[in-house]
């Protein structure tokens, strides 16, 4: 139970350190999209350049996914286990090593190899983000965090294709790689030195700050056993990993083939084609942000916090899976976009709600649920990139030939089906009974 505050706490102006950590997870939020977004724009050099084919880079778009994914559980456990201080200062050292030695490579075998252990070392990221979110902020504070902290991953896929193709423009693809590696060793070094996996005792918070903390920090690191058949047995657990590999099914399209599809499908010019590429990603950190929002107004409005997610991402998903059907029936350029853009705001409202649910529901578990939960999201991550490319590669009547439009309609209307699953799952999921009150 958290001590109650005395009277002299009450009196001391509460210290902001808070803020600051809600500040290097926001950044490293959007680091770790940007890094990981770039290689969308440069797909088309590295293909003519390695001479590979759509379909083996969609094997090496899904390798990273596929790595990413797997990685997850580990590393949300060993934050719960030693703390996200140590585990992210590691793993943000590895993905920039590897996000520059993308720009070595030298045929398909070493970009699919660089690829994923780049997403072994970001499988590491919002776990971890998520444990320190659980530790550092209140239970009635951490929706909005989750919000904010997931728009500006999406702000940062936003701008990920402007940034490479303004950095194209300057040097090869290769050294575009090499510097953009050097965002997260900056980042790495001041988040060591500055955070802690406590906020008790840590000197930039006072008695007053960590009253208001609510006893967040009973969630900090131990030694407790991970209740992993409770995991498997409830199906709420389920149904929840399944909605989220629908909606990361679809959203990685937005950071894989979208920039090849406007640049093919619709004949935009490279410099068009960064802005509009990052448009649907820009929309989804709106929807991000406002998911958090509509969440906390409609439990504040119905006293209902399981009503309220089920409510708002499962409509979501629902409205995300209409739109992908309009889309495909829209031929003027500028309002395609805008449809791919209300698709990726309608499901990425889900956020909030989905990772509010892994905190709510995992506890002091929180990194290892929410690593569980975006590992099998991910492994959507992987089929989508991989689907799309067989469906444009069996549609290509020479190695050279530009796809039909038909093959990229069928790649929609897939994802219009999987979003509808996703809605789907959300009747059934209860978002807030935590693991260790039901045992």
């Amino acid at each position: 139970m958290p001590a109650t505050p005395s009277a002299t706490e009450l009196m001391i102006k509460p210290t902001r350190a808070r803020y600051v950590v809600l500040a290097l997870v926001a950044s490293l939020s959007a680091i770790c999209f940007i890094e990981r977004a770039t290689i969308s724009q440069a797909a088309p050099d590295i293909q003519r350049d390695l001479g590979i084919t759509k379909e083996q880079m969609g094997w090496v778009f899904s390798a990273f996914v596929f790595s990413y994914a797997l990685f997850e559980i580990p590393m949300g456990r060993w934050g719960d286990r030693f703390g996200p201080r140590n585990i992210l200062l590691k793993v943000v050292l590895m993905w920039s090593f590897f996000t520059a030695a993308t720009g070595w490579v030298w045929n398909l075998a070493s970009l699919t190899v660089c690829r994923l252990l780049f997403g072994a070392g970001e499988g590491g990221c919002f776990p971890n983000l998520t444990k320190i979110v659980t530790i550092w902020l209140p239970s009635k504070e951490r929706g909005r965090a989750q919000g904010m902290l997931w728009c500006c991953g999406r702000w940062g896929a936003a701008i990920a294709p402007s940034i490479m193709a303004l950095t194209l423009t300057l040097v090869s693809w290769r050294w575009a790689f090499t510097l953009l590696s050097l965002l997260g060793v900056v980042w790495a070094l001041i988040f060591y030195f500055w955070f802690r996996d406590r906020p008790r005792g840590h000197p930039a918070v006072n008695d007053a700050e960590l009253a208001l903390m609510d006893g967040a920090d009973a969630n900090a690191p131990s030694e407790a056993h991970v209740p992993w058949g409770e995991f498997f047995r409830r199906r709420s657990i389920w149904l929840l990993w399944l909605q989220y590999f629908c909606m990361a099914y679809g959203w990685y399209f937005y950071i894989t083939w979208l920039p090849t599809y406007l640049r093919e499908a619709r004949h935009v010019e490279l410099q068009n084609s960064a802005l509009m590429a990052g448009f649907p990603t820009f929309m989804g950190g709106i929807g991000c942000f406002v998911g958090g929002w509509l969440m906390q107004y409609f439990a504040n409005r119905w006293g209902d916090v399981r009503r309220a997610r089920r409510t708002v991402a499962g409509g979501a998903m629902l409205v995300a899976s209409i739109t992908m059907v309009i889309f495909t029936g829209i031929g003027n350029n500028v309002l395609a976009v805008a449809a791919l853009g209300v698709a990726s705001f309608s499901v990425d409202l889900v956020m909030a709600s989905a990772w509010g649910a892994c905190m709510d529901v995992g506890g002091r578990h929180a990194g290892a649920l929410s690593g569980s939960m975006n590992m099998m999201g991910n492994l959507g991550g992987v089929a989508g990139p991989i689907v799309v490319g067989r469906i444009l590669q069996n549609a290509q009547t020479t190695t050279d030939a530009i796809p039909s439009p038909h093959a990229w309609t069928l790649a929609f209307l897939i994802t219009a089906a999987v979003y509808l699953v996703g809605a789907a799952c959300w009747i059934f999921i209860d978002p807030v009974t935590p693991l260790e009150k039901e045992n």
